[in-house]
């Protein structure tokens, strides 16, 4: 196997910083020479493990030995990536104090701060690992739309977004999101994308059953960037074949109540990188749409397809994509590449709702940034109430 260029570099940068965390803790620990030891031999572990992680997708031995080493090199991940942020902020830290006192370089106060750097990074994960674990909970959202027709008021939409079945996450989990979504009674259920990691062939039986959803409207899917990764077409014939709607730059329109409402869906941000045809267009989306629907929703797995969605007069655009950072502090970060990070926001006469993810990517590990499973509803303006 041809190893590139760029992973070797990875590779060794990964090293550097493990060195860098054993260099600035463990002289400051008061373990000894055996604990300092099984602490280098700790953070060689993980140097060796987080690549299996990484390259988790590619592993072709499935067998229940290979699925938990697996999920040990995520946690590594996540424990690594604790473990560098708070060794930084505590070096930061030590420098600022040090301006001002030198009681900073006494043996305690190292040690002190070094324990709380291992205590802090192991909390992050535990927690984490239990918050990625779990079933998301259900976020309830109100949007208020200019000129809703009252018989559209109340009408639901349960969201869900970035599963990402793939090495941690499999049926069990995936049956679980299935009754809760279920439980919501909703008109439509929409998937906005990133909902597998993997290709059919691994996955199918992971996914199916998602065909036990259940609404009034049926439910909707668009495909986020890990589709294409996973093969886009195979996966898309997969989730038509379990019942769902794969909306492709085109829409459906709903009648609730003598009431008329608009649902479209386009491809990922980025899908023509991957197939031309493919292109994101929400004005295409419109096309030959009835003048008289009393809302325009649009699927995009994205955020960024915001300013394109506002541009073709839709009232809203449900995303995901960004885990709301999915853990501290990468939350702040998000901004850097997406123009929402997480929640309810306005873009000229547009609202944008941008969920945290229903499941997680990599790191079982969710920290500051909770997963959801999002039940929306529309309101005429004025008469909302956001829980």
């Amino acid at each position: 196997m041809r190893i590139s260029r760029s992973f070797l570099v990875a590779l060794t940068l990964l090293g550097l910083l493990h060195v860098y965390i054993g260099v600035r803790l463990l002289p400051a620990l008061p373990l000894g020479v055996p604990g300092r030891a099984i602490g280098v031999l700790l953070l060689g572990a993980s140097c060796l493990l987080i690549p299996i992680g990484l390259m988790a997708r590619s592993m072709q031995d499935r067998s229940n030995a290979a699925q938990r080493l697996v999920l040990t090199a995520l946690i590594s991940m996540g424990l690594f990536s604790s473990l560098f942020v708070f060794t930084l902020l505590r070096d930061v830290a030590l420098l600022i104090a040090a301006l001002f006192t030198s009681a900073v370089a006494t043996n305690h106060i190292q040690a002190l701060t070094a324990w709380t750097v291992v205590g802090m990074a192991v909390f992050a994960t535990l927690i984490g690992y239990i918050n990625a674990r779990r079933v998301a909970r259900v976020v309830n959202i109100d949007v208020p739309i200019a000129n809703l027709p009252a018989a559209l008021h109340g009408f639901s939409i349960a969201q869900i977004t970035d599963i990402h079945v793939g090495p941690t996450i499999r049926r069990n989990y995936v049956e679980r999101i299935v009754a809760a979504v279920n439980g919501l009674e909703a008109d439509v259920i929409a998937i906005t994308g990133d909902l597998v990691d993997g290709t059919v062939i691994e996955l199918a039986a992971h996914v199916q059953p998602l065909a036990q959803l259940r609404a009034k409207y049926g439910a909707y899917f668009v495909t986020g960037n890990h589709e294409y990764y996973s093969g886009e077409r195979a996966w898309t014939n997969e989730l038509r074949r379990l019942g769902l709607r794969v909306l492709m730059n085109e829409h459906v329109v709903l009648d609730h109540n003598d009431a008329k409402l608009l649902l479209a869906g386009v491809p990922d941000y980025g899908a023509h990188h991957f197939d031309p045809v493919n292109r994101s267009d929400p004005a295409a989306a419109l096309a030959h749409a009835p003048a008289d629907v009393g809302a325009k929703i649009l699927l995009a797995h994205q955020p960024r397809s915001a300013p394109a969605a506002a541009a073709a007069g839709f009232d809203l655009q449900l995303s995901g994509h960004t885990h709301g950072g999915q853990f501290w502090p990468w939350n702040y970060f998000v901004r850097l590449q997406q123009p929402f990070t997480a929640g309810l926001d306005r873009l000229d006469s547009l609202w944008i709702y941008t969920s945290r993810g229903t499941g997680y990517w990599g790191p079982p590990k969710r920290f500051g940034a909770p997963s959801e499973i999002t039940r929306i509803r529309l309101v005429v303006a004025g008469s909302q109430s956001t829980a």
